[in-house]
């Protein structure tokens, strides 16, 4: 496999013998233990169920970080829908409208983060077969994996919220023409191209491939999700361009309407992210 890094240790005894991902990751091994057990490994079921027991039940738990990131994830897309209705904006005007807006990117920004320390922890997690030797890193906030995939796209996405906070909140402000443009289009902008990058990698982890096709995984689908949810974002960030000339936005309609599928998308995605908790230890690919 070239240069690809793995960044999971296997127990003593155990020995790699097969492996794949997206070049120049790894995200899927096939594990041997000493007395020819075989498991399969992937990073993305590592990261989300490890290899304990699963705290809480599917739909509620409340002392379960996964459960939090999918339930924050939900809340903040049913934000942005809301935004994104004319109607809505109508019945409550445009004022409430704007800080819906941005109360969505802050339950946003509070998953991103979560998913980051997720990811961050993830080390520390148990495999199958015994512990990771690796020393505990679950409080970690910062960490440096940089040959790891998930380390990139959860690092990204919560990158990409901290922009829509900027430029959600730059909404609610009273902006000229020129302040608009560099304090709400540019950083919707910046957020939506980061979403974008985050979730292509998100979904070559869960395909362990730049492309792949497998509906019957619920990780590639939520992945699938987010990929079609930060398209729209992308295609509602270039349709709401400010016009100099007119100061009006350059397409309000498809603005609204590329807001509101990304929305129902991550919302979708963040309600998956609940069942996919409780599939049990990480033992095999989905």
């Amino acid at each position: 496999m070239g240069g690809e890094r793995a960044w999971v240790e296997v127990p003593r005894g155990w020995v790699r013998e097969a492996r794949r991902g997206p070049w120049p990751f790894v995200t899927r091994e096939r594990l041997v233990g000493p007395d020819g057990t075989s498991v399969l490994w992937s990073s993305r079921a590592h990261r989300k169920r490890g290899a304990g027991p699963v705290a809480g039940s599917t739909w509620w738990a409340p002392a379960a970080r996964g459960w939090w990131i999918g339930v924050l994830f939900a809340i903040g897309s049913t934000c942005f829908a809301l935004g994104a209705l004319p109607s809505y904006a109508v019945a409550v005007g445009s004022t409430v409208d704007d800080w819906t807006y941005f109360v969505g990117s802050i339950f946003f920004t509070s998953a991103g983060f979560l998913q980051w320390r997720e990811a961050v922890g993830a080390a520390s997690a148990p495999i199958a077969g015994g512990e990771d030797p690796k020393r505990p890193t679950s409080w970690r906030i910062l960490g440096w994996d940089p040959w790891r995939i998930d380390w990139w796209a959860t690092g990204v996405q919560f990158v990409g919220t901290l922009f829509f906070n900027v430029s959600t909140f730059a909404a609610t402000r009273a902006l000229d023409l020129t302040q608009a443009e560099r304090r709400i289009w540019a950083p919707d902008v910046l957020g939506s191209i980061a979403f974008l990058v985050a979730s292509a990698l998100a979904w070559a982890e869960a395909g362990h491939g730049w492309w792949s096709w497998r509906p019957r995984s619920i990780g590639w689908k939520i992945a699938a999700l987010n990929m079609a949810g930060s398209i729209a974002f992308g295609v509602s960030a270039v349709a709401a361009y400010i016009v100099p000339e007119s100061g009006d936005l350059w397409n309000e309609a498809l603005a609204n309407l590329g807001t509101f599928v990304g929305a129902l998308c991550f919302l979708v995605g963040g309600l998956l992210l609940l069942p996919e908790r409780t599939m049990g230890p990480a033992t095999d690919d989905d």
